[in-house]
Formats: structure tokens, C-alpha cells, sequence
């Protein structure tokens, strides 16, 4: 028996925003190649995406699958955090 993500489509992109609860922005690029010039273009778009526990923060990868309309602007649920971003620790500055 397959799954049922079989024939649901994915995109994997990079979280760039995690202000809301149980959402994030995901910005996935695309590049295709333009029919007339034969020249490599790049495109961005941004989803919403359902994350249920709050695990993915700005900066990771992730993959995102294909789901019912959750709200009014969010199709997407995050499926697996693929690359955690760094943390930069915090510089604090000297007082003089």
C-alpha cells in the first residue's frame, strides 16, 4: 500500500519568516529556461505552510507537501526540517 503523499506535489525551500503560531513563510526558487532566448531565468515564490509543533525557524530548509486549504492562504504543511540554520550568538555591545 503506497502512502498518501504519493501524488501530492513537494517543494523544498528556506523558512524566512516564523512570526505566527503553527505557520511559516517558505520561499521556494525555481529556475527554467526561457523559450525564445534559451536563457536560464530564476523565479521566487513564497507559501505558507502548516508547522504544527513551531520546529522550523528562519533560515532552514525544509520540504513542504501539498494539503488540503487549512486557511484562507495556507496549502502547505511542512513534512521534514531537511537543514537547521545555524545560530549566530548574540554580540553584546561593551558600554564606555
Amino acid at each position: 500500500m503506497e502512502s498518501k503523499t504519493a501524488n501530492k506535489r513537494k517543494m523544498v525551500g528556506v523558512v524566512v519568516k516564523d512570526k505566527m503560531d503553527k505557520t511559516v513563510v517558505v520561499e521556494v526558487e525555481k529556475t527554467y529556461k526561457h523559450r525564445m532566448y534559451h536563457k536560464y531565468l530564476g523565479t521566487k515564490r513564497t507559501c505558507k505552510a502548516h508547522d504544527e509543533q513551531n520546529t522550523a525557524k528562519v533560515g532552514d530548509q525544509v520540504l513542504i507537501v501539498e494539503a488540503r486549504p487549512l486557511s484562507k492562504e495556507k496549502r502547505w504543511v511542512v513534512k521534514e526540517i531537511i537543514r537547521k540554520e545555524a545560530a549566530v550568538p548574540a554580540v553584546e555591545v561593551a558600554e564606555q
